[in-house]
């Protein structure tokens, strides 16, 4: 199976549950757009057809919590904007007793630790270990430099994966994180993780100059590691990082990701059918940001992982204060080309736009 079946279960019946009885506190809308922000983008889009309420908007439940304990890392990647947006927060980090707080606060089924580098947070081993003590799921996303040295500190279970990032083959990933040798250093991880009994996991990002047969290179490469499977979404263009050359447009992504359905058939994407019709353009999602809720030292970050307009002191004020209708596709100039997975993946879970042969479709990928 693609994921282990309690994880599978776990979330069918999670969303099924919410999606009859969701959270009626999480349902008002609190939110006030103010026009006295300078930084504001005037934006109004020009379509033949009016722009449709997100399905459910009335409706909104987590799916993955976007944990970060801290941002500090070891790396300077060309991509990322968390060590440039964060910059003056760099060195705090979260409590564990506050992480733990923000999983139950929001009570998603899954929790994505990520940052920074969390492997460098000194309380990675309790945090996890609080995660698995509450029966979610759990990815550590972490360039994989420090796997070797924390594997002490880390137990393995079912619903926990090391989720390592790859952009590439050793020379094109090194220029992504600015440094050489992280390549070796990151599948020298994966070895020691696996040979230690830990799930493993892979997340690619997809950039306008990446080569589509490097990443399937990447992917055989990987297969006498016996990683469990591969996460890949396209890049989104952070104004933090302002190096717009890297990102594409739609079309751009339509174009980049037209043989994905096949690299699924043949590697252990973690992508699902209804996401790769979206990356190919075969179906319209709507952005399901409230999806995937981040937590970070300043509170919970709106609207999304990407976008930074406000950060909320509790989850039900992200929930409430966040005006939704103010973004997405069509609405915000900052999110007409994002077709990143933290928000488009919960749209295809929760079934949105579904077709009659989505269940079948759904059913034979997670076997395969």
């Amino acid at each position: 199976m693609r994921f282990p079946l309690a994880m599978t279960t776990g979330l069918a019946t999670y969303i099924m549950k919410n999606k009859m009885r969701p959270r009626p506190e999480w349902q008002v809308n609190k939110s006030v757009v103010s026009e006295s922000n300078p930084f504001k983008i005037i934006y109004t889009m020009k379509t033949d057809t009016a722009r449709q309420p997100h399905p459910l908007i009335h409706k909104r439940f987590p799916l993955v919590l976007m944990l970060e304990p801290l941002h500090t890392c070891n790396l300077t990647c060309t991509g990322c904007g968390r060590i440039r947006e964060y910059e003056s927060t760099i060195t705090q980090k979260l409590t564990l007793d506050q992480c733990l707080k923000a999983v139950d606060e929001c009570g998603a089924p899954m929790v994505s630790i990520c940052g920074g580098e969390p492997l460098l947070y000194p309380e990675i081993g309790g945090l996890v270990a609080g995660i698995m003590q509450r029966g979610l799921s759990c990815y550590l996303c972490t360039n994989g430099m420090f796997i070797q040295r924390r594997l002490k500190d880390l137990t393995p279970h079912d619903l926990f994966f090391f989720n390592v990032h790859l952009d590439g083959m050793e020379k094109n990933h090194d220029l992504a994180v600015e440094r050489d040798g992280v390549f070796k250093e990151a599948i020298a991880g994966i070895r020691a993780a696996k040979a230690a009994g830990f799930k493993v996991v892979t997340n690619t990002t997809v950039y306008k100059e990446t080569d589509m047969n490097e990443i399937e290179e990447l992917f055989t490469y990987l297969k006498q590691f016996h990683v469990d499977g591969h996460t890949i979404a396209p890049a989104y263009g952070y104004s933090a990082v302002n190096d717009r050359e890297i990102f594409m447009t739609r079309d751009d992504i339509h174009k980049k990701f037209e043989h994905i359905e096949r690299m699924s058939k043949v590697y252990p994407l973690q992508t699902s059918p209804v996401y790769m019709d979206f990356l190919q353009g075969k179906r319209e999602l709507p952005c399901t940001a409230w999806g995937n809720p981040t937590y970070n030292v300043k509170g919970w970050k709106g609207p999304c992982y990407l976008i930074t307009d406000a950060h909320h002191n509790t989850f039900e004020e992200f929930m409430t204060q966040t005006p939704w209708d103010q973004y997405g596709p069509g609405a915000d100039p900052r999110c007409e080309h994002c077709m990143m997975h933290c928000g488009f993946e919960p749209s295809a879970a929760f079934g949105i736009n579904s077709k009659v042969s989505d269940p079948f479709r759904l059913l034979s990928w997670m076997l395969r």
